[in-house]
């Protein structure tokens, strides 16, 4: 007769129930769960160094003066962190801290990408923000005008061949100086046909061969598929250097960086300002950059308050949710354009309260 049958039912009980709960403790200490944690991630002031290199930096000619002038305010990006391949047990204790969400992974990770997907992504999306911002901060302070490849959809025939900061020289030749020039130079070419596009590509010129696509309003003309907006130019280039960062929510203070970078004096009064947002540059040069929503709002107001921030610049379209947890002793600024982010920094420099959400 096996021991087991001369147990007891209660001593039957007692042991099925040590079996089940091992098993449980086993896989919740071993097997990976289907979500990741997201809490407040690193913090940097665009204004200032990482790693004893400056954020912003610039190189060229006729750089004004003003870019190494000391500061000391502060305007801080703010991230969230994804911790990834978890345990129950190990999301269960980053829960508790009560300062990180689990979602599901597929909202971070979607399953028919892999990571090294979601990361190149993520990373063109930080790519394509600094040039918004560039584009963005010298069209408020005036610079003039040249055409550019702009944002590049992956299905567009340029897409791994122009890069959004490119200015459009030429096509085949043909100058371009302008939208308008370059419509000029792509009539009468035809899907299929192979142009060489030249191109600035941060002070190198570059012929790039493109296979054009078709314009889908209008069936057998040629396209290069890239929106070419205006976008002002400048004799020197600002370079962003921050490792590791990835979408498009840093826009706004890369802008209101370079911006401070560019003029006369400290544009934070020596305040320390956070806050996110992307930034988006319209076609219209006379129209100003937006401000759009990005994710993690809560979050990243953890962090910004955790770091020094006394005002967080707030997305309008983020606000409803901002207002839900706001962190003691944080002040929120509703910006919508570059404009209002300006104007809300500028009253913070004064002493004064923004216009909050």
């Amino acid at each position: 007769m096996s021991w087991i049958t001369r147990l007891s039912p209660r001593g039957r009980t007692l042991l099925v129930g040590v079996v089940v709960s091992a098993a449980l403790i086993a896989v919740g200490a071993a097997v990976p769960i289907p979500y990741v944690a997201v809490g407040p991630g690193v913090t940097f002031n665009v204004l200032g160094e990482v790693d004893g290199e400056p954020v912003i930096s610039f190189t060229g000619e006729d750089i004004p003066a003003s870019v190494d002038e000391p500061t000391s305010g502060h305007l801080n990006m703010t991230t969230i962190s994804v911790t990834d391949h978890m345990t129950l047990f190990a999301a269960l204790g980053l829960w508790a801290t009560g300062e990180r969400a689990l979602v599901p992974r597929e909202d971070f990770f979607p399953p028919n990408r892999t990571v090294e997907q979601v990361n190149e992504q993520n990373a063109q999306l930080f790519r394509e923000s600094q040039s918004q911002a560039e584009i963005a901060a010298l069209r408020y302070l005036n610079y003039p005008e040249v055409v550019y490849a702009g944002t590049i959809v992956e299905e567009s025939p340029s897409y791994g061949i122009l890069e959004p900061q490119d200015q459009i020289l030429a096509v085949d030749g043909t100058k371009v100086t302008d939208r308008a020039s370059l419509l000029d130079a792509m009539d009468g070419m035809t899907p299929g046909q192979v142009v060489t596009v030249t191109v600035d590509r941060d002070g190198e010129m570059m012929d790039l061969k493109v296979t054009l696509g078709e314009n889908p309003e209008r069936p057998g003309v040629g396209i290069l598929g890239i929106p070419a907006p205006d976008r002002p130019t400048a004799p020197f280039t600002p370079t962003i250097s921050l490792a590791n960062i990835g979408g498009p929510s840093a826009g706004l203070l890369f802008t209101l960086g370079l911006i401070d970078k560019l003029t006369p004096g400290e544009l934070t009064g020596g305040k320390f300002i956070g806050g996110t947002g992307e930034i988006r540059v319209p076609e219209d040069p006379t129209k100003p950059a937006e401000v759009g929503a990005i994710g993690g709002i809560l979050l990243k107001m953890i962090s910004a308050r955790d770091a020094g921030a006394t005002v967080f610049l707030v997305p309008e379209a983020n606000c409803q949710e901002a207002v839900t947890r706001i962190p003691e002793g944080l002040t929120l600024a509703k910006v919508a354009t570059l404009d209002a982010a300006m104007a809300a920094v500028e009253t913070v420099a004064k002493g004064g309260t923004p216009v909050g959400c």
